[in-house]
Order: structure tokens, then sequence, then C-alpha cells
């Protein structure tokens, strides 16, 4: 059963939110292409979905994987700084090399006016690393 790509990735950044493993998680069943969210703060209730008794069936569901496990942390972050910030990029090496990095990124992106541009470039890549996460899940994306 085919999957919106507008649903895995609304899915993807629900199972995103911090950046916490396991508080936010989302699962696709690969049979009906219905997404599942679940987290530690709200009961299914709220979030106006079951999740399904077998949802621990890795035959039938499948978790939708976190921002690192597709490379969209750090290396993404610097890929764009060696592409779009060259003269800061050693910078951007330096701020992602310590504790507390997105910030003093953040702030770098505003002084260079380059928030929109790197929104952008992080839609784009999530986008691929999407399309091609489901690929090899063989999950059909449409739209």
């Amino acid at each position: 059963m085919p999957v919106s790509l507008a649903d895995v990735t609304e899915a993807f950044e629900f199972a995103n939110i911090n950046g916490d493993m396991g508080e936010f998680r989302a699962f696709v069943c690969k049979q009906t292409g219905k997404i599942h969210h679940q987290t530690d703060f709200l009961d299914a209730v709220e979030l106006d979905d079951q999740l399904p008794d077998d949802i621990d069936d890795e035959e039938k569901y499948i978790a939708l994987p976190d921002k690192r496990e597709l490379g969209l942390g750090k290396p993404l972050v610097l890929d764009f700084g060696r592409e779009f910030l060259p003269d800061d990029f050693d910078d951007v090496r330096y701020f992602f090399s310590k504790r507390g990095a997105y910030p003093k990124f953040k702030a770098l992106l505003a002084r260079q006016g380059a928030i929109d541009r790197r929104h952008a470039f992080q839609a784009k890549a999530t986008e691929q690393a999407l399309r091609e996460w489901c690929a090899l899940h063989s999950i059909e994306i449409v739209g």
C-alpha cells in the first residue's frame, strides 16, 4: 500500500522532536501504509491513534528512523557549511566539535542571511533520505 511523502515526512519530524530517541516514535505499517504515532508524553487517544497490539512485529511495522541514522545531523550541517558558507566553514566545523553547537550555528546563519537557504537545503536532503529509506524498506511513496 502506498504512503504519501508528506505523511512520511510528518511522521519523521514527529519521531525526531527534540532529537531524543524513544520519546517520540512513528511506525509505518508495510501492509496498509497507515502511520502510527507513539509518545511517552501523551496517550494515544490524544494523538487520535491506537497502537496495534502487534506493533513490535518487524515484518509488518517499521519505525521511522532517527535523523542521525539518515545522516541528517552533523554531516548535513557540515555539507551545508562547506557548500554555502565556505568562508565560515572553519567556524562551523569548530562549533560542531563541541557541545551546544546549534545555537552558535543558528546565530551564524542569521548573521549571514542564510536561514532560508539552510531550511531549503535541509528539506531537500530530508526528502531524498526518506525516499531512499522507504525504497530500502519496500515502502512505496506517492507524491
